[in-house]
C-alpha cells in the first residue's frame, strides 16, 4: 500500500467533476490532504483541456492522504458512495464522458477487498433499484491538476455553490440518502426527544436534560454516528441549563451554519457527518476565546474515560493525563 511516514495511506476516488469531490473529505480528522488530479488513462501529464477532448483516457479524481487510525478507509468509502450516482456508468450527473465516470482506484489488496465489500453491501441494501456499476480498479499514475482546480470550493465559492446545486448532486443525495425509509430507521434508533432535537432543531428543556450538570471524565459523541464531538476537559458550567463546551474535540467533525429562523442571526451547530442538529455557538464563554458551544444532551452520547479504548477512541486518553498534571 502507498504510505507516507509508515502510517499514512492514500485513497483515490473518481466521482465526476473533482470540484465537487474535495469539500466532503477536506479537514476531517486524520485527513492530511485532498488533491484534485487525473488518473487511469494512457497519456503522460494530462491537462484539464486535454481531458475535455476525450483524448487521454484519464478520469478526474481526488487523491486523499489520510491516517487510517484516525479516519478509516471504510469511512472514506461511506462518504464516497453518498457523493455519486453509483448506477451511472457514463459519467456523473450533468457531466458526461470518460473523464467523469465514477471509479474507486485501490492501492492494495486490502483496499480492494474493502471496496468490494462496501459495494456489495450498497447493492444488497436496495437503496438503489438499478445495479451498482461503479468500477473498482487498480491505482495508476496520478497527475495533480492545475492550481486553479485545487480546493475550488474555497477559491471560487460562488461558482462552486452554483455548480454544485446546478449539477443535481444535492437533490440526488437528498432523495437517496435522506429518504422516508432512512427517517423510519432513525425513529427506531432514537427516542422521540432525540429525534426532535437532532432532526427538527428542537431545544430540550434547560436543567432537565442528562448532561447539563454532568462532569465525569470522557468524550461526548454524536448520538447517531458515534463521532467524537466534545471532551469533558473542555466542558464548563455556563449557567444556562444545557451542556457548555469551549471547543470541539475535533474541529473537522462540527459544521457551523448561519440560521435566520428565529428572527435574528445565530450560528447553528451540526455534526458534520450525520447532519444531526446539536445546538448553537455564542461568544459569552470563558476567556480568552469566549467561545460557548451550547449543546443539547439529547444529541450526545457520553463515553467514560475507562471505555474509550474499547470504543476505538483510545487516542483521546492522553488529554486526560495532561489535564490531571495541570
Amino acid at each position: 500500500m502507498l504510505t507516507t511516514n509508515n502510517t499514512l495511506q492514500v485513497a483515490t476516488f473518481a466521482g465526476g467533476c473533482f470540484w465537487c469531490m474535495v469539500k466532503p473529505f477536506d479537514e476531517l480528522p486524520g485527513i492530511v490532504s485532498v488533491v484534485s488530479g487525473y488518473t487511469g488513462g494512457h497519456t503522460e501529464n494530462p491537462t484539464y483541456e486535454s481531458l475535455g477532448r476525450e483524448a487521454t483516457g484519464h478520469r478526474e479524481v481526488v487523491q486523499i492522504t489520510f491516517d487510517p487510525e484516525r479516519f478509516s478507509y471504510e469511512r472514506l468509502l461511506d462518504i464516497y458512495w453518498q457523493l455519486i450516482d453509483p448506477t451511472d456508468g457514463g459519467g456523473q450527473f450533468m457531466d458526461r464522458g470518460r473523464a467523469y465516470e465514477a471509479a474507486i482506484f485501490v492501492h492494495s489488496e486490502e483496499q480492494r477487498q474493502k471496496a468490494e465489500l462496501s459495494k456489495a453491501a450498497l447493492q444488497a441494501s436496495k437503496r438503489f433499484k438499478a445495479p451498482i456499476v461503479t468500477e473498482i480498479l487498480p491505482a495508476a499514475a496520478f497527475y495533480p491538476a492545475e492550481a486553479e482546480h485545487q480546493h475550488y470550493y474555497r477559491t471560487h465559492p460562488l461558482d462552486y455553490k452554483l455548480y454544485q446545486k446546478g449539477s443535481g448532486r444535492d437533490d440526488f443525495t437528498e432523495l437517496h440518502w435522506n429518504s422516508r425509509e432512512d427517517k423510519k430507521q432513525l425513529l427506531k434508533q432514537l427516542t422521540e426527544l432525540q429525534y426532535e432535537v437532532t432532526q427538527k432543531k428542537a431545544m430540550e428543556p434547560p436543567y432537565q436534560n442528562e448532561y447539563w450538570n454532568h462532569f465525569g471524565e470522557g468524550i461526548y459523541a454524536d448520538m447517531i454516528s458515534g463521532d467524537p464531538l466534545f471532551s469533558s476537559t473542555d466542558k464548563f458550567d455556563a449557567g444556562t441549563g444545557w451542556p457548555g463546551f469551549t471547543k470541539p474535540v475535533e474541529e473537522g467533525l462540527i459544521r457551523r451554519e448561519a440560521d435566520y429562523g428565529s428572527g435574528e442571526v445565530r450560528t447553528v451547530l451540526r455534526s458534520r457527518l450525520s447532519g444531526a442538529y446539536l445546538g448553537d455557538l455564542s461568544y459569552d464563554g470563558p476567556e480568552p476565546a469566549k467561545l460557548h458551544y451550547r449543546v443539547n444532551s439529547a444529541a450526545l452520547r457520553f463515553i467514560p474515560k475507562n471505555e474509550l479504548a474499547e470504543k476505538g477512541l483510545g487516542r483521546y486518553l492522553e488529554q486526560f493525563v495532561r489535564e490531571s498534571r495541570g
